[in-house]
């Protein structure tokens, strides 16, 4: 059946063991781990490394291995989230190459899944995008498919503040993209990481995409955000998405939860769907984001046999 787990982005000062052990005490099934190089992120949730793909040598391997044998927590797919087609030059390349890198290390940890942006260059429209991102993601999908690793694309517009604007920071937000991206780079490793809420603020339905790329969706988020109709009426929808759209706690926003479930079991999915905190009300300290985890994972449990 469905698993349920979280991205362990919003824990990021504990370590790996500590965030399996965090999710076996609560009673999740995995955990989408996050895989950043070791170094200083400028974005919020970017930059956490809680396994470092350059000290993954056989040992830790095995330790990994060990780990999620003690606990009984899986982890659900490798996760990194950065800019592969950005303006600059040096950030694209160190994108792919970190991305490759998470390609190559999944199979040796026994997981098939890497979850992660397709990016966009966001000063320039999608089709000045198109040629680049066929020449970048070409040999991405080519290495997923020698490795026989599913890539996730999260549908995040990333598009949120003055520095992604106008056109965002990720290529792969619509149905129409999806199709005509899954037609020219050809793969079947290439697919989506879910997430409703991204629909959502795009004034779209979200329950129709899950059946028609439900052979697509090879993880989901489990993410709400509520939207302020009296602050969009007075700002417009061309406005920073930030100021009428707040991420929210799966139940505490605007997704109707028993039916996204009903929807992703009848299309035959039976993945990971996790948690993905962005709640900043329950940012405060780590006891309030362990607690989110503790009240998402309760609120869900309904819908999960």
């Amino acid at each position: 059946m469905i698993q349920l787990g979280f991205a362990s982005a919003i824990v990021p000062e504990l370590s790996l063991e500590e965030v399996l052990a965090l999710a076996s005490t609560i009673g999740y099934d995995c955990v989408e781990v996050m895989c950043w190089p070791v170094s200083k992120a400028e974005r919020r949730y970017a930059g956490i490394t809680h396994i470092d793909l350059s000290q993954l040598d056989d040992s830790r391997v095995a330790e990994i291995l060990s780990l999620m044998d003690r606990t009984g927590v899986a982890i659900s797919a490798l996760g990194y989230y950065p800019n592969c087609l950005a303006p600059d030059v040096e950030e694209a390349a160190g994108s792919v190459a970190h991305l490759k890198r998470l390609i190559e290390s999944a199979p040796r940890l026994g997981i098939d899944r890497v979850t992660t942006f397709i990016g966009r260059d966001f000063t320039k429209s999608v089709e000045e995008n198109w040629p680049r991102m066929l020449e970048t993601w070409k040999p991405i999908v080519a290495l997923a498919e020698e490795h026989q690793v599913r890539i996730g694309i999260e549908n995040c517009p990333m598009l949120f503040s003055a520095d992604e604007w106008p056109g965002g920071k990720n290529l792969a937000t619509t149905p129409a993209i999806w199709r005509r991206m899954f037609e020219d780079l050809g793969s079947p490793n290439l697919g989506l990481n879910y997430d409703p809420s991204h629909m959502i603020w795009q004034h779209m339905d979200y329950l129709k995409p899950m059946r028609d790329f439900a052979s697509r969706i090879f993880h989901a988020h489990a993410k709400d955000v509520r939207i302020d109709h009296e602050k969009l009426n007075e700002v417009g929808i061309l406005a920073h998405p930030a100021e009428y759209h707040t991420p929210k706690l799966p139940g505490l926003g605007d997704v109707d939860w028993g039916k996204f479930f009903s929807t992703l079991v009848d299309t035959g999915y039976r993945g990971p769907v996790c948690v993905e905190v962005e709640d900043r009300a329950y940012e405060g300290s780590l006891e309030d984001r362990q607690d989110s985890l503790r009240q998402s994972y309760r609120y869900l449990k309904n819908f999960i046999p």
